[in-house]
Order: structure tokens, then C-alpha cells, then sequence
């Protein structure tokens, strides 16, 4: 540990405070810690340095990294044991995408991890989006290729794309309407180029040079010609980025004058003038035309433009720009925004609305900004504009017969908006199919009411017909979603037959037996199914797509629990099927292991499910072995729904970097997902119960286990992430059920977290007691279990603020509870690099081998049964 804090703070190398949780990158820390040394006077820098190089001779002569098991250390990325690191190091399998005319899938490669320098690349935080400066597109995007192959679903044919860079980093693909090519992204060092592949000869080429704006919003949109995308582009006369002024020019002021303003805690804000200004500079770019041939147009200024989407005639621009005042409390999508229609030329043709800074939105869930909102095209029309506005104030606790109202407004856009349908709930989406077909689904949170109408577009305001009325907790009773279908424009609409009057409905089938995905056909007049094709074991298959609705062909998913994924066609008026994909086993290497899923119940009668995996090679006989179980928390209102299955026996065993499957080859069972369902049902807030319905479902998953003799009771341990860390957090403190606890970038104090989290609506003033009992900070010492804490240093995921894993720490440690903390550099809420995940890894394993492996047996008070929960 280092000797001299107070050495170590006087010239700003100190881990106090904020540490690791500040707005900023490392990088950008160290920076600024030099810079006030370059401003101080001559003598007090000479003295700074020469502090600084008594320090580092100090820390120096403390010792090797490592040596005392309590000290606070920098150590090497580390690796875990090979069988785990191969499982990581898998090959994943490519991702799908159909084309418009179901001709053809377009096969998308991802890598593998990527190293820690990709990740630790120059990173800013600007009003709830993170960017790298140097290609002005996100810093922490999730999914990139570096392979596109083309496969004809007919027969099987491959054709791969060519003319790419090496190790191309690919993204946005897109199929233009008419299925002829696929525009995508290349993310060079320097900035973000636009190309585009031709279908019929897979070759790919470059479009653009590295212009693209790509750190907010789609960089690009087709236009329905197929030949023509509308850009947003980086301005070439931008000039370099704003400097942060050396010097203050006085401080930054908040003011409130009577509004009320409660806010959930969003990262990544703006916080003073000088990222006002990098917000600016870094999101301000021009819409352009680009064509095949690559001609460029401008059109219109430059602008924070959030969206430039083109009609479906292509003779029109939806367009939303973002203007002042900004917000030092809410990110970018709550700033005050324009909403306009402009032709192609640029030209705005109507100023939609001019939409204030939404601070004052409630935190209630269901709550929306006042004025319009949900801004689209008509995908069924050439021109037509629909949005919602909210007829409550946005505020659900309000009463209101009329929640919502939706309109529309058609080319040329001068008359006024017209009343398409009225909603008693919140309007949560709308579904075109044709002039005279149109789906809308409203929802309320409070009474989890779903619901879904039928509308008739040519008679606005007309009354709309009933066709689901569900709870959406209930999975049972889910009907399914709508098959879409593209349309030559370019839009995605219903698929129908018999002349609009059946819909195709895909459902994961969920059932006491697990999830058996079907295909319906629905008829619209007489809201009845008929069941066209069902799931069978020992596979777990679900329909992807209609290829062809006369024939019935279809396009599916298939997997068990030993055969990875892959698509299918299948006639389902002859009964044949065939594959059209044939990609490998990933991790052969868990070819044997054991699944099952278990149900159980709980004490007060509540049905339970569980996965169950053992070892490879192992069955239930061969038990017990050290568990670890792995678990996330979910809020009900309704028992039924709490008890209800939640998968299916027969997916295939699939692991990932993050996943708890990996201990399989370490010797471990895992039990994963375990329900553990916290309920409030009528006017019973789920969370006013919340530390005993959970302790009393990790009791029950314990017993199960240790029932079917496949878990030794003194050798099982509880993990999670997020809100799972959470969990894990509490039942160390309520209970001893288990020997050791791993918790992965979690928030333990429900006061950061004030106003709402997770399902939880109230606010800490309105459920102070609630806050505290949930907040396993406050009973710290209550824990008698070793706990692994491992937290991104760069999380951005609201509540998880890195300061929660090191107060936590901090307070364990004071308690004299068995405690480790590992913050991983520039990672975020989940981890990314091979380097981080590795050593993810590696910490985990340590841990559970010295906690839980190798355990002795407890010895249990006389009054108290092995396990019993305790410290209620």
C-alpha cells in the first residue's frame, strides 16, 4: 500500500475521491494532472517534481506489486486456466440478415475479442454519448464484421463479398429496396467511409472518404430509388477541436427557480462550457446526397442533425436538429430539438414542432415529454408523416381517459395535422400494412396492460377494433408478433393474405413445458388462429420469415442442445425441410455437458424454474459438485406470471465471454438463471417484500439442488452482473446460503441511485425505508461471506457509477469482511477486451476455487439449520 497519501494527493496521483468513476478517461486525467504543473511558477514546479520523484523512490522500495495480500496494487492482466480461456477465445458464430426479396442471407462475421489497445483508444463523454475523436463515430460500439458472405436460400450457393480492406471493421449494413446491393460503414483510424456491395457480383467498393458523422444517429439512409443515400457529413474546413482553457473564466452555475426537475442518474453529461463546445464540434455536420457513382450534393446547413430519413417517394427529408439550451442533467435525446420536413433541394417545406428542453419529464415509468413525439413515415405511404402527443402532460399520475393521441399529416404537408386514433394508454408503437390496415399497440406499466387495435388509416378517428388485451408479464398467452414484409420503397409493412384480412404471427410459444416457438396465421375478422407449424423436441426452432405465402414456405432457426443454430427452409404443405446453413460447433468441447431445466417451488407456494448444466461427461449421479449459481432479479405483479417458464430444455449450450457456463470445464455446476421473482400484486409494490422474496428464492434453489445431490451445501456460491451484483450483494447480507459472493459492476446504495431504479418508480422521500432495506451498503455488516467485486472503470450504465463497487469495497473493508475489488481500465458496463475479459476470468476462478473448491465445511450454530437464512 502506498505509505504517503498525502504525498501521493499533492500532486495528483492519489486514488481518493471520484477515482475511476469521473466523466473522463484516464488518459484524459493524467493529462490534466500535467497540466497545472506546466501553469505552476518555476520554484513551485521544481518542488512538484522533485516530490514526485521522492514519491516514485518511495513506492519504489515498498515492494513488488502484490506482496501484501491487503494492499491496494496495479497488477498484469493475468489469464485463466486454459479449458476456460479456449471457451473464451471460441470462434463466434456469423450473424444473418435476410434480403428484401428473400433471396438471399447475408452472412455477417464478427471478430473475436478485441485487444485492450482498441478499447483504451481516445474516449469523450458529451451529453450521454461517448466518441472517439479521432473517427467522430461511437467509441464503444457494439458489434462490428470483418467478413460479409452472400448465400442464396434456393440452393445453399455461396458468394463473398470482395475489394474490402484488410481486417475491415464493418458496420450499419443496410439492403437497398430493391435488394440489388448492401451499403455498410468501414471505420478507419482516421474517420468513417461509406461503401457499398453489389448483390449480383459481390464486389464491394468505396463511396465516400472517411466523412461520415457517425457519433449520433445513423450516419446514412437509402433512398427508395436504390441508387441514391442520403449522408451526414463531417464539414472539411472544421479545424481542430476546442481547448479546454487553462485558466477558468469563472464557475459553472446552476440555477432552478421553482421547476420541478427530477432526473434518473444519467452518465456521461455535459458539465461546462468547454463540452458544450466539444458537443458542438463534434456532432455538427451537413446532410448530402451520395450516389452509386459517387456524387455528392449538399443539401441544406450544417446542423446538429439527430436524423435525416427520407420519404418513401424519396422526394422528401423527416429531419430533427438539436439546438440550445443544452442540459447539465439530461443527455442529448432530452435536448430541445426541430423537427422539420425539407425537399430534396434542402428547402424546409414545414417546421413540424420546436420541441423544448424536456428537464421537467417525471420519473414515473410511463412518463413522456410534452408535445409531439415518435416522429415517422407512413411505410405505406408515399408521403405521409404520423407522431403522438401525450394528452396527460406526460405525467402517468395523472388521471386521464385519453392518454395519448396519434396524428398524421400528408404531402405537400400545408393543411392541418389530422387525428388518426385516440389511446387510453401509452402509445408504444404502430404497425402499417396497407391503405386500410394499420396496427396500434398501447401499454401501461402500472397494471402491466397491453394492448393492441386495429385501425383503418382512410377513416381517421374512426373506432378502433380490440384485438389483444393482455398483461405483456404474461408469457403463456403472448400471441405472437407480425411477420413484416419490405415494400419496393424500401419501408417495412404487415405481411398479409386473403386480400388483407390474415396476419402471420411468430411467438416463442411460451408454455409449462418451456418455449415451443409456433407460426400462426390470425384472421382479422374473426380474431381467431390456427396454428400453422409448432416447435418439437428435441429442437427448439422459430419461424425467421414467410418466403412465400402460397406455398407456405418458411424460413426458420434451429438449434438443440448439442447442434448450434442454423436456418432452415421448410415447406410446411409437404412437410420437408432443408438446410440452408451449416455453421460448426463452436465450443465442441461442451458437446456432453449435462442440461436440464428444473422446477421447484417456493415456500409460499410461487413455481420456480432453473437450467441446470453439469460438467462434461457427468450426470446427476456422479454429484455433487461445487456450484456456482447465476442469477438476475425481476419485479411481477402477479404471481401466476412469477411462476411461469421462462426458456426451453432444448437450446444449445452456448457460452460466451461473460457467461457462468465457462466454470463447466473448471469442475463447477452451474445452476443458471434460477427464478427468483420478487412480486407485488393490486397495490403491493413488488420491492416493499423485496429482501425476503429473494432470500426466499435462493433458499429454494439451494434445496433443490442440494436435494438432487448434483451441489454440496457448503459449497455454492451466488453471482451476478449488474443488477444480478445487486442481488448477490443482498443475499450475502441476509442470509447464508452461500459460501462466497462475485458481483460484476453493480450499484449497492440505493441513495445514488434517488430517484428510481430498475422497476422501482418511488423516489427515496417517498420510499426512504424501501431504499434503505434494499441497499446493501446499509447492512454491511451483516456479511460473513468472501465477495469478489469487479467493476468497469468507464461504466456509463445509469446507477452503476464505478463509485458504487468502491464505496462498497470500502465499507466491507471496514467491517473486516474478506473482500476484493478489481477495477478493469476503460471498460465499460460490460467487458470487452480479451485482455479484460481474461483477467475477468482469472479473478473469478481464483476466487472460487480458494472460497468454494476448496472449502471447508461450516460449522452451523445448534439452533440453526445448515444454510438457514439469517441476518433478516
Amino acid at each position: 500500500m502506498n505509505p504517503y497519501p498525502a504525498l501521493a494527493a499533492s500532486v495528483g496521483l492519489s486514488g481518493a475521491g471520484n477515482g475511476s468513476s469521473s466523466r473522463r478517461s484516464r488518459r484524459s486525467k493524467v493529462r490534466n494532472c500535467i497540466t497545472p504543473i506546466r501553469s505552476m511558477t518555476a520554484a513551485r514546479a521544481r518542488f512538484t517534481l522533485r516530490a514526485v520523484a521522492v514519491l516514485l523512490c518511495l513506492l519504489c522500495m515498498a515492494g513488488p506489486v502484490g506482496a501484501e495480500e491487503d494492499a491496494a496494487t496495479q497488477t498484469e492482466y493475468r489469464m485463466p486456466p486454459k479449458a476456460i480461456a479456449d471457451l473464451i477465445d471460441a470462434p463466434p458464430t456469423p450473424y444473418v440478415s435476410v434480403g428484401p426479396h428473400r433471396e438471399w442471407l447475408l452472412l455477417m462475421q464478427p471478430p473475436s475479442l478485441p485487444p485492450i489497445s482498441e478499447i483504451a483508444q481516445p474516449e469523450l463523454r458529451l451529453a450521454g454519448i461517448r466518441i472517439n475523436p479521432r473517427t467522430n463515430g461511437r467509441s464503444r460500439v457494439r458489434r462490428y464484421y470483418t467478413g460479409l458472405v452472400l448465400k442464396r436460400i434456393a440452393d445453399g450457393s455461396e458468394r463473398p463479398i470482395m475489394g474490402l480492406p484488410e481486417m475491415p471493421r464493418i458496420g450499419s449494413l443496410r439492403w437497398s429496396p430493391d435488394g440489388k446491393k448492401v451499403a455498410f460503414t468501414i471505420t478507419r483510424d482516421d474517420g468513417i467511409e461509406l461503401w457499398a456491395a453489389d448483390v449480383g457480383t459481390g464486389k464491394a467498393g468505396r463511396l465516400t472518404g472517411p466523412q461520415l458523422n457517425a457519433a449520433y444517429g445513423s450516419p446514412y439512409q437509402w433512398v427508395s430509388d436504390s441508387r441514391t443515400l442520403i449522408c451526414r457529413f463531417i464539414s472539411a474546413k472544421r479545424g481542430k477541436a476546442p481547448e479546454e482553457p487553462r485558466v477558468p473564466r469563472g464557475p459553472t452555475v446552476r440555477t432552478n427557480v421553482g421547476k420541478v426537475a427530477p432526473a434518473r442518474t444519467y452518465q456521461d453529461l455535459l458539465e461546462n462550457a468547454h463540452d458544450e463546445a466539444l458537443f458542438e464540434h463534434y456532432l455538427t455536420c451537413r446532410v448530402v446526397k451520395v450516389t452509386l457513382d459517387g456524387e455528392v450534393t449538399p443539401i441544406g446547413p450544417f446542423d446538429i442533425v439527430a436524423r435525416a430519413e427520407p420519404a418513401p417517394n424519396g422526394k422528401f427529408l423527416l429531419v430533427e436538429t438539436v439546438h440550445r439550451p443544452y442540459s447539465y442533467l439530461v443527455p442529448v435525446r432530452r435536448f430541445p430539438r426541430r423537427v422539420e420536413v425539407w425537399d430534396m433541394s434542402g428547402r424546409v417545406v414545414r417546421q413540424v414542432a420546436d420541441l423544448p428542453l424536456a428537464e421537467e419529464v417525471p420519473v414515473a415509468f410511463g412518463a413522456v415529454p410534452v408535445g409531439p413525439r415518435s416522429f415517422g413515415w407512413r411505410a405505406d405511404a408515399v408521403a405521409t408523416l404520423h407522431w403522438t402527443e401525450a394528452q396527460d402532460d406526460g405525467d402517468p399520475r395523472k388521471e386521464a381517459e385519453v392518454r395519448d393521441r396519434a396524428y398524421i399529416l400528408t404531402a405537400p404537408f400545408d393543411g392541418e395535422p389530422v387525428e388518426l386514433v385516440s389511446l387510453g394508454l401509452r402509445y408504444s408503437g404502430i404497425m402499417w400494412g396497407s391503405e386500410r390496415l394499420a396496427l396500434v399497440s398501447e401499454s401501461w406499466w402500472k397494471n402491466r396492460k397491453t394492448r393492441t387495435w386495429k385501425i383503418d388509416p382512410t377513416k381517421p378517428g374512426s373506432e378502433p377494433t380490440l384485438l389483444i388485451d393482455r398483461s405483456f408479464e404474461d408469457r403463456y398467452n403472448d400471441p405472437g408478433r407480425p411477420i413484416m414484409t419490405e415494400t419496393p420503397k424500401g419501408t417495412s409493412v404487415l405481411l398479409t393474405a386473403d386480400a388483407g384480412n390474415t396476419l402471420f404471427l411468430s411467438g416463442r410459444g411460451a408454455s409449462p413445458e418451456g418455449d415451443r416457438p409456433f407460426l400462426d396465421r390470425f384472421d382479422l375478422t374473426t380474431r381467431e388462429h390456427h396454428r400453422l407449424w409448432r416447435s418439437e423436441a428435441p429442437y427448439y426452432e422459430n419461424a425467421v420469415d414467410v418466403l412465400d405465402v402460397d406455398d407456405l414456405r418458411v424460413l426458420t432457426r434451429r438449434e438443440s442442445k448439442t447442434e448450434p443454430p442454423n436456418y432452415f427452409v421448410r415447406e410446411l404443405r409437404a412437410g420437408d425441410i432443408r438446410a440452408i446453413t451449416d455453421f460448426p460447433h463452436p465450443t465442441p468441447q461442451l458437446a456432453d455437458v449435462y442440461k436440464e431445466m428444473i422446477r421447484y417451488e417456493r415456500a409460499d407456494g410461487v413455481d420456480l424454474t432453473a437450467t441446470l448444466y453439469l460438467p462434461p461427461g457427468k450426470k446427476p449421479e456422479d454429484g455433487p459438485w461445487p456450484m456456482l449459481m447465476w442469477a438476475y432479479p425481476q419485479e411481477y405483479k402477479s404471481a401466476d406470471a412469477a411462476g411461469q417458464v421462462t426458456d426451453s430444455p432444448y437450446r444449445f449450450v452456448r457460452t460466451h465471454s461473460h457467461s457462468p457456463l465457462l466454470w463447466l470445464v473448471h469442475g463447477y455446476a452451474v445452476l443458471n438463471d434460477p427464478s427468483l421473482p420478487i412480486v407485488g400484486e393490486g397495490d403491493v409494490e413488488p420491492n416493499d417484500t423485496y429482501v425476503e422474496q429473494l432470500v426466499a428464492g435462493a433458499q429454494a434453489a439451494v434445496d433443490e439442488v442440494v436435494r438432487r445431490h448434483v451441489a454440496d451445501r457448503d459449497r455454492i456460491a451466488i453471482g451476478g452482473h449488474s443488477y444480478g451484483a445487486f442481488m448477490t450483494a443482498n443475499l450475502l447480507a441476509h442470509c447464508d446460503l452461500f459460501r462466497a459472493g462475485i458481483a460484476r459492476s453493480g450499484a449497492y446504495n440505493r441513495t445514488l441511485t434517488p430517484f428510481g431504479f430498475q422497476a422501482e418508480e418511488r423516489t427515496l422521500w417517498e420510499a426512504a425505508e424501501v431504499y434503505f432495506t434494499m441497499s446493501p451498503f446499509m447492512h454491511v455488516e451483516k456479511v460473513n461471506e468472501p465477495i469478489l467485486l469487479i467493476h468497469g472503470e468507464a461504466d456509463n450504465n445509469s446507477g452503476t457509477f464505478p463509485i458504487q463497487s468502491e464505496r462498497f469495497y470500502n465499507a466491507l473493508k471496514g467491517h473486516g469482511v474478506t473482500c476484493r475489488l478489481v477495477m478493469l481500465p476503460d471498460e465499460s458496463h460490460g467487458y470487452r477486451a480479451r485482455e479484460s475479459v481474461m483477467h475477468m476470468a482469472w479473478e473469478m476462478t481464483e476466487w472460487l476455487d480458494k472460497y468454494v473448491k476448496k472449502a471447508e465445511p461450516r460449522t452451523e450454530p445448534e439452533d440453526q439449520t445448515p444454510g438457514q437464512a439469517s441476518g433478516q
